[in-house]
């Protein structure tokens, strides 16, 4: 027991002499550093450069990015142990699993975030998922992200030109394991999805992105936001409440108006009673206005906003989706990055590569359909909840409402609806191996 203790205080002693001795250490030794066969060396250097923020990460990108651009040039080459300690290190300065594609710096502190944002008078877009962006086993909404969004290059320019970015755990994302029984093993995430929010410096919700986006309607979203954004600077509480629900009821719109435009483009017939009518600002769905008098239930508010979209879902079939999907197959296309990280995860199964322009092809149809379903279903309603809140929700209690009512997974359930107590398994206890 005795020797045991020495070796700890020996272990802690260790680390806080090389904390010590790194301290005045340049990024550029750092990042050297950070790579180091010496396991107390390399933490110490990598705390260091997570400390230094977003210039931490960049000193660590330009020291290795002659080995960064060979691997994203050729996806097939082996993970060597060099090449794994510099995977290593970018991931966690940057706190995002493959950041050698991306480049991007996240905070893990909503407050940090804030804090930077007010330093660079730049947004703040928070990610919300379950499990952790840095680990290779998030939700499959976030690792989508990191393959469509954030490893695409003029996503990442604009992640790094425009907004201050920060991530947060909502949950743990659930893990299933299917054994074969002869040493093969296939290992998943299941259920789970994520949401991008945008973020004034105080952490005020401006908008937010439920889901799979394809990179060119993701960008165009940002980009309306942050014009929003930009104008709600120096606004009063008053001006600011009104321009967001002009632009929360434009939106709603404008939604509207495309989905009809695409119904129509796939020889589909608008909803009965669907009415557009032709105003100075162009066309636009009869929606009710947002000034109401205090007499009319927020739901009835509510109901009238959202009844065209809900309209248009009840002649929106799965073959239609698939049309409009195809519609906008443009804005799903992968870049050269993106689909180089595919092409490196898949490297090693047989007959990959024969197979793989089917994959993508197949992938990008998926990643389009999700675009269709997510802009035109799922941020309408957000934009409803949104228009109707006025103000009193914050990112976290708007966030809850949007897993529980809107991808059906309330923190209540701590099942995540993949244990209905109404199904019969024929396993003891319906295979609940440990009830916490």
């Amino acid at each position: 027991m005795k020797s045991r203790f020495s070796f700890l205080l020996l272990v802690c002693l260790t680390l806080v002499l090389t904390k010590v001795a790194l301290a005045k250490e340049s990024p550029e030794v750092l990042a050297q550093l950070s790579i180091s066969e010496n396991p107390a060396e390399t933490s110490a250097a990598i705390a260091k450069l997570r400390a230094l923020g977003p210039a931490g990460l960049q000193s660590l990108l330009e020291s290795y990015t002659p080995e960064i651009n060979r691997h994203v040039a050729d996806p097939a080459l082996p993970n060597t142990a060099a090449w794994t300690r510099i995977t290593t290190a970018l991931d966690a300065v940057s706190q995002q699993k493959n950041s050698y594609l991306s480049g991007l710096y996240w905070y893990t502190d909503l407050q940090e975030a804030e804090k930077a944002a007010r330093q660079s008078g730049k947004p703040i877009l928070s990610l919300r998922l379950l499990g952790k962006l840095s680990e290779d086993r998030s939700c499959a909404n976030s690792r989508f992200f990191r393959t469509i969004l954030y490893s695409n290059a003029a996503i990442a320019d604009l992640f790094r030109t425009h907004f201050v970015l920060h991530w947060q755990t909502v949950r743990p994302v659930p893990l299933i394991t299917i054994d074969f029984g002869d040493g093969r093993r296939l290992e998943r995430t299941i259920t789970g999805n994520s949401i991008h929010y945008i973020l004034d410096s105080d952490g005020n919700l401006i908008d937010g992105l439920p889901g799979v986006y394809g990179p060119q309607a993701f960008a165009r979203a940002l980009q309306e936001a942050e014009g929003v954004f930009q104008k709600l600077q120096g606004k009063n509480k008053g001006a600011r409440r009104m321009l967001l629900a002009n632009y929360y009821a434009q939106r709603l719109n404008t939604i509207s108006l495309a989905w009809l435009a695409d119904t129509n483009k796939i020889g589909g017939r608008a909803p009965a009673g669907f009415r557009v009518v032709k105003g100075q600002n162009g066309e636009a769905v009869s929606i009710m206005p947002l000034a109401v008098t205090k007499m009319v239930a927020e739901e009835t508010v509510l109901r009238a906003m959202t009844e065209h979209t809900e309209a248009l879902g009840k002649i929106t079939d799965e073959g239609a989706w698939t049309k409009l999907a195809l519609l906008h197959s443009a804005e799903a296309q992968l870049d050269e990055q993106s689909i180089s990280l595919v092409k490196r995860q898949l490297r090693n199964l047989p007959d990959s590569d024969k197979s793989m322009n089917a994959l993508l092809q197949k992938f990008q149809l998926t990643v389009a359909l999700d675009t269709v379903r997510n802009e035109y279903k799922l941020h309408s309603q957000l934009y409803a909840w949104l228009a109707t809140d006025r103000g009193r929700s914050t990112v976290d209690t708007m966030n809850e409402k949007v897993y529980a009512e809107l991808f059906l997974t309330p923190k209540s359930d701590p099942w995540l609806g993949l244990l209905p107590m109404d199904t019969y398994t024929g396993l003891e206890n319906a295979g609940v191996v440990n009830r916490q």
